[in-house]
């Protein structure tokens, strides 16, 4: 897989592989690796939606990495602050949004970044989740340093510059990186931005079965309810890729779903979506970043 996406992608393997999701939810040290995390994902049934971003925090380029997580018994978010070197420290602020306690969906955190103060203020009281781990409007979540907003997630802008008293940062932060885990018999249903002034567009991955024995099976990627791939004899091409159009864009899609056809168990399949127009330069290390979408789509029995 990783040959077929290139060298282009060598960043974005250091922030799949090093930035922990912490799904447990939030008693895991950040030194776990993913694949432990994977481990409990698949434990508890958790839903999980990270999204890493690239700007500048605490007078460095860093990244932020956002991260939702819901099961039946726990709701949470944390944000996690890493240098682009992937070598500094991580630092992490967690946050147990429990819905006893309505005082806990608004409120704010402080946390040091090499000695300097990060704050984390977030507005949930009225958002809208949909029944999914991240909300979909009616919030906010800003992190905040030097006097600045260095990221604002959601709608309730002029709620949260008023809260903060600080001002927008002079560089917007870039959205290099979503991995989403979801769970599902046959169909796989998300939403996602390809661009972050873009609007949603729906995924949907449909496994079905070509005969009454569990062989012969196909699988179909719709976007927005229209096929844009098909994939037949799947025992045959389990590992693929294909390029699609979408709104005037190409977007090249990977797919592995090889533990699903020949491990027992509990497993996932994983989707990767690379749009080939949304291409950032990075000018502190002379190196293009490209935005990737990671699907983990877990396979119930």
């Amino acid at each position: 897989m990783q040959r077929l996406l290139g060298p282009q992608l060598g960043i974005m393997n250091l922030i799949h592989d090093q930035i922990g999701i912490m799904p447990s939810c939030f008693s895991s040290p950040p030194e776990k690796r993913a694949s432990a995390d994977d481990h409990a994902i698949s434990r508890s049934g958790q839903s999980v939606y990270m999204s890493v971003y690239r700007t500048k925090l605490a007078g460095q380029c860093r990244f932020i990495t956002v991260t939702w997580c819901r099961n039946l018994l726990l709701h949470g978010l944390s944000v996690a602050v890493q240098g682009c070197d992937g070598a500094s420290p991580q630092y992490a602020c967690k946050i147990e949004l429990n819905p006893l306690y309505f005082w806990k969906k608004q409120g704010s955190k402080r946390f040091s970044v090499e000695g300097k103060s990060v704050f984390v203020f977030w507005d949930l009281k009225i958002a809208r989740f949909s029944g999914e781990a991240e909300p979909e409007s009616e919030y906010y979540v800003a992190v905040v340093s030097d006097g600045e907003v260095a990221l604002l997630l959601g709608n309730l802008r002029k709620e949260a510059y008023r809260k903060t008293g600080c001002r927008p940062s002079l560089i917007d932060p870039i959205l290099v990186s979503r991995k989403e885990h979801i769970f599902g018999k046959k169909r796989f249903v998300t939403r996602v931005k390809f661009h972050e002034r873009g609007s949603f567009n729906e995924i949907v991955i449909l496994i079905e079965n070509t005969n009454r024995s569990s062989e012969g099976q196909e699988m179909e990627i719709q976007i927005n309810g229209i096929r844009a791939i098909h994939v037949g004899h799947l025992e045959w091409k389990f590992r693929g890729n294909q390029s699609i159009d979408l709104n005037k864009s190409r977007i090249d899609v990977y797919w592995d779903v090889h533990d699903w056809l020949f491990n027992p168990g509990l497993r996932h399949g994983l989707f990767i979506f690379k749009p080939k127009s949304q291409k950032i330069i990075d000018s502190d290390n002379d190196t293009d970043i490209e935005f990737c979408l990671f699907i983990y789509a877990w396979k119930l029995e």
